[in-house]
């Protein structure tokens, strides 16, 4: 790899990753722009560069000196699954526009933004086309790059877009992107107190309780091998690998069986529109007629099951004096029934924000509403948070860990190598045997130094690398940008991109 010098500036620079890919390639940090206080410290005290060459928020930079090469990651919260999906109605959608102002007004002679995989989700087409037509608008030649950081040196599951760009056709034509290495980065390269060999022999996979065979639970990216990457906390799917409320907390085979019963049947058209319905008395005694009101009431009380109030009967005589989202509400219902289950499937009152829970219990206190039917549904419904504050427990097996997040997840990590669901359930989760990644691991899955300074409290570390680019990744891109020889010809710019400390509030003020 030729070795060349460059200048860069580094946008909305987080706590380094950017800046440190660079400056292993040569690159010089001429300024970074950054408004978080940890994630500036973070910056100055691992890059050693002084605070004066922050020039903060973006908004209010008007000018930027001469370099060779500019990037930015964009807050992506905008274009996020986990955001609100506002795209440019997000002001901080409209950073975008920042930068592409940003680039226009300083010409570097190549570019690297960097953004979540939602900005080329369907949803988005017109805010990614119309970021393509501004960049193209300015002179420059781009396409965007959708990777995982997985294929370039971390053991994590990190799928991001990169809009990659140059001044120069020629040189865009040449540019070609970095393949993905082949001795892959596993889980279990990075975690402490982990010396174990893995041996990946084959394991006979099992049969469910309903008949099916369950292939084991994997995060891997590559051919299985054989044995489960995690244990998956819920009471919403099945499988071998699926720990549920009934298996953690002391119920008969009497009790798991029922829960099974409404495991199996809940997404069945039959009880219901929604993509998981809960089931009656009667629905139960339908499958089995020995099942007792009481045997329902108990799993309640071990709150594995909760009582939910379905459907209710309309009272023509109440029917004055109602509010207006009362009258849409009932406007929507059929008959002389209400289903609340009904009412969620119906866009008008989402766009109308209508709370179908709180207008209810309103028409309840009115008369309005007599309720007539009571169905049970498991208490754990959201299969994102898991169960009691455990959503998943990764395997040293397992090729990757999920994408690191700012604000942290109930994913934890054992060390310990593990092959049947009972064998997990007795040595690693009734013995605590597992444990969140610490901040060493959490800086390795996104290719940092091991030792790379961060603040004390988790919250604040775990906020600033799960906001970062893996570096590894961009490593490997800046190494593919000095291939195409875009810097080979470069003229010495250090007093062109110079700027005096007291002729800073002009380059950071409007």
């Amino acid at each position: 790899m030729k070795k060349v010098k460059f200048t860069f500036i580094d946008l909305f620079a987080g706590i380094g990753g950017f800046r440190k890919a660079m400056a292993d390639n040569g690159g010089e940090c001429l300024y970074f722009s950054e408004i978080n206080t940890d994630a500036i410290n973070t910056y100055c005290v691992n890059s050693n560069e002084p605070i004066e060459k922050n020039l903060g928020d973006i908004t209010k930079i008007k000018y930027l000196p001469k370099h060779n090469l500019l990037t930015a990651g964009v807050p992506c919260q905008s274009w996020s699954i986990a955001g609100k999906n506002l795209g440019f109605d997000d002001d901080r959608g409209q950073l975008w526009n920042d930068t592409i102002f940003l680039l226009n007004q300083s010409r570097p002679d190549a570019f690297i933004f960097e953004n979540v995989k939602g900005l080329v989700d369907p949803r988005n087409k017109k805010a990614l086309t119309y970021i393509l037509e501004r960049i193209k608008e300015s002179g420059y030649f781009a396409k965007y790059y959708v990777l995982n950081s997985f294929d370039y040196g971390v053991p994590q599951n990190r799928i991001r877009v990169y809009i990659i760009g140059f001044k120069d056709s020629k040189i865009a034509e040449s540019f070609r992107l970095p393949k993905s290495i082949d001795d892959k980065v596993k889980l279990a390269d990075i975690l402490n107190n982990f010396t174990e060999k893995i041996e990946y022999d084959d394991i006979e996979l099992p049969r469910d309780l309903f008949g099916d065979i369950i292939t084991p639970k994997s995060m891997s990216l590559s051919t299985s091998n054989g044995l489960n990457d995690y244990f998956l906390f819920n009471d919403l799917r099945n499988g071998h690998s699926t720990i549920h409320s009934w298996d953690i907390k002391d119920t008969t085979e009497r009790q798991k069986e029922i829960c099974y019963l409404l495991l199996k049947n809940r997404r069945k058209r039959a009880y219901g529109c929604l993509d998981g319905n809960p089931l009656s008395l009667s629905h139960f005694q339908e499958m089995d007629r020995s099942i007792s009101k009481n045997e329902l009431e108990d799993l309640v009380d071990l709150e594995i099951l909760k009582k939910v109030d379905y459907a209710f009967k309309i009272n023509p005589d109440k029917l004055e004096n109602l509010e207006e989202e009362e009258q849409i509400l009932l406007e929507k219902c059929k008959g002389d029934i209400l289903i609340s289950d009904e009412l969620k499937t119906i866009r008008e009152l989402k766009l109308k924000k209508i709370s179908i829970s709180k207008t209810i219990s309103i028409l309840l206190e009115k008369g309005v509403l007599v309720l007539s039917e009571s169905r049970y549904d498991f208490k754990n419904t959201k299969i994102s948070t898991g169960l009691y504050g455990v959503n998943r427990i990764f395997l040293p097996s397992s090729n990757i860990f999920p994408t690191l997040v700012a604000s942290d997840t109930n994913d934890f990590v054992t060390t310990q190598i593990i092959k049947t669901k009972k064998e997990f359930i007795d040595k690693i989760y009734k013995k605590k045997n597992y444990r969140r990644v610490s901040k060493e691991e959490a800086c390795l899955i996104q290719g940092f130094p091991k030792d790379y300074i961060l603040p004390d409290s988790r919250a604040r570390w775990m906020k600033l690398i799960g906001n970062s680019v893996s570096v590894p990744v961009i490593d490997k891109l800046v190494k593919a940008i000095i291939e195409t020889g875009v810097f080979d010809n470069l003229v010495p710019q250090r007093e062109a991109t110079t700027v005096p400390c007291e002729d800073l509030d002009s380059v950071t003020s409007g």
